[in-house]
């Protein structure tokens, strides 16, 4: 596929590979619920896997270099009533991850420094809107404490985390949401929808302000906006060939389409804006396909394909600050099995033991670049850059830090929406207490009733026998 005339890439000879046995994640009970998301949230300290739980919704959360069996008694992140279906790691905190589910709710978690020592129930926050499940959560990429969400209401959320209110309310798809994606500095947002729409919306002033049908197949899509501006979907033709293509903003033109083949799971596409990299993970599939994405036609240059014998349930992504630089490691993912993740590294072969600084332009850092108020009152402001020329060392504890964090902020439950946890410890202790009190005596009374109706039996049963 996309044969023609060799041209030159760095990325030409990209190439993958898989990690020893010892460095996965076995005897993990990945999921089976039926939801086209990744299943698989990563970041430089974690990885966060959703599984399976009875009676509700859990995900695992394990530092990096915890490989091997994972015992089936390890601790999970458990408070949701329903199946997660989501997960993300906030951009700006590496403790910090949102979770979206069937029961409606979004709840924010922090993990402690050295991951979990027991299962988690309560959340930092919850953030209640949604009348119906919660299938997409998503991080605002320069600003602080700003989440989003997408529901099967076909309502998008925008959060202040910190005081815990949804600010805006998209309410402009008349289907399913099938994908949102912010564009770099968070001005605007994509979505992907049933009606087989592409929406770009300025979601501050609550307006669609370009809409194209991309994809003519009937099977779900995606769309991810490029760091040039452009456009990346992901669906099916109306023969249910998989497809992918290329839109210019502005006026709404393809620039770039291609068919792919005719299998039906649903292309999950991975972008990494400092090398304009994509990568597509096909759901069930057993491969990895990538693409460099470029300034002159074809546009979308096919570079390679990474095959396993296994097919994927999910993958994980990680940061570029997550990466191995002094190995020429351009992307890794973690790709979920049904009972095991298995780390893949993609590597540019090269001899030289330098840093290579034209595969490492200045990346994201873990800095927000404002904080959310500035954010809602219109600011923009482009990510704050770090380079990985000495490497990337995790900060430690960074929501301790002297700054408006999730946790600095005031309990909320007049609307009952959220509350913090952690605040106002007595009040809850004393209401606790009053109801396993009023509980007692119920059990007691009805164990007092029992004894005397058995009572009475037993005395009947004396009178027969007589």
């Amino acid at each position: 596929m996309f044969r023609g005339v060799v041209r030159r890439s760095k990325f030409r000879h990209v190439f993958g590979q898989a990690v020893k046995n010892d460095q996965c994640y076995d005897d993990i009970r990945v999921s089976r619920v039926t939801w086209d998301s990744s299943f698989c949230a990563v970041n430089p300290k974690f990885v966060a896997i959703i599984v399976e739980a009875s009676g509700g919704g859990a995900f695992m959360v394990l530092p990096l270099q915890k490989t091997g069996r994972i015992d089936k008694s390890y601790p999970t992140v458990c408070g949701h009533t329903g199946p997660v279906l989501d997960i993300e790691w906030c951009p700006h905190d590496d403790h910090l991850i949102a979770s979206g589910s069937e029961d409606c709710t979004i709840m924010i978690w922090q993990i402690p420094e050295n991951g979990l020592t027991a299962s988690i129930t309560e959340p930092a926050v919850t953030l209640e809107g949604h009348s119906k499940r919660v299938g997409i959560v998503s991080w605002h990429p320069t600003a602080r404490n700003v989440l989003l969400s997408a529901g099967l209401d076909n309502v998008i959320l925008i959060w202040n985390v910190g005081t815990a209110e949804p600010m805006i309310t998209l309410d402009m798809h008349p289907d399913m949401i099938y994908s949102t994606s912010w564009n770099r500095n968070g001005s605007l947002i994509c979505t992907a929808c049933k009606d087989k729409s592409v929406r770009v919306i300025d979601p501050r002033k609550e307006e669609v302000i370009t809409e194209f049908k991309a994809h003519e197949g009937a099977r779900p899509m995606r769309a991810v906006f490029l760091a040039n501006g452009k456009i990346f979907t992901t669906g099916f033709t109306r023969m249910s060939e998989r497809q992918l293509a290329l839109w210019n903003v502005e006026n709404a033109e393809n620039i770039a389409q291609h068919e792919m083949d005719s299998s039906n799971g649903v292309l999950l596409p991975f972008y990494d804006a400092d090398t304009n990299l994509v990568y597509l993970c096909g759901k069930g599939d057993c491969g990895i396909r990538y693409f460099e994405i470029t300034d002159e036609a074809p546009y979308v240059h096919y570079l390679n394909t990474f095959s396993t014998k296994e097919p994927q349930r999910g993958m994980g992504f990680m940061p570029k600050r997550g990466l191995d630089v002094s190995k020429c490691e351009i992307s890794r993912f973690y790709k979920l099995h049904e009972r095991k993740c298995e780390p893949i590294i993609m590597t540019v072969p090269r001899k030289s033991d330098l840093y290579q600084d034209d595969l490492y332009p200045d990346t994201a850092g873990p800095e927000p670049a404002m904080e959310a108020d500035e954010w809602f009152e219109g600011k923009n402001k482009d990510p704050i850059l770090i380079s990985l020329k000495d490497g990337y060392v995790p900060v430690k504890n960074r929501e301790f830090k002297p700054q408006r964090t999730v946790l600095d902020r005031p309990k909320r439950n007049e609307t009952g929406n959220t509350a913090l946890k952690g605040t106002s410890p007595n009040a809850n202790s004393e209401s606790k207490l009053e109801e396993l009190v009023r509980e007692i005596k119920t059990l007691k009374a009805t164990v007092a009733s029992q004894d005397e109706r058995i009572a009475n039996l037993e005395n009947q049963m004396a009178k027969i026998a007589v």
